[in-house]
């Protein structure tokens, strides 16, 4: 019995803790708006990727 509370303690804290890390990471994102700033940094190399595809065009 005393195996299972402990699992379910360091169960809870390790859940605890990632999502105390997960908020942090995903505040910090939103609150420095970078994930725009990534897709401004890709957006050249995605859009010459995007202007190589060929285009089938049906009517």
């Amino acid at each position: 019995m005393k195996k299972v509370n402990t699992f379910i303690i360091k169960t809870v804290k390790i859940v605890g803790i990632l999502s105390v890390l997960f908020f942090a990471v995903s505040f910090t994102v939103y609150f420095f708006n970078l994930d725009m700033k990534l897709t401004a940094a890709l957006e050249p190399y995605l859009e010459k990727w995007h202007d190589r595809v060929k285009r089938e065009r049906k009517l």
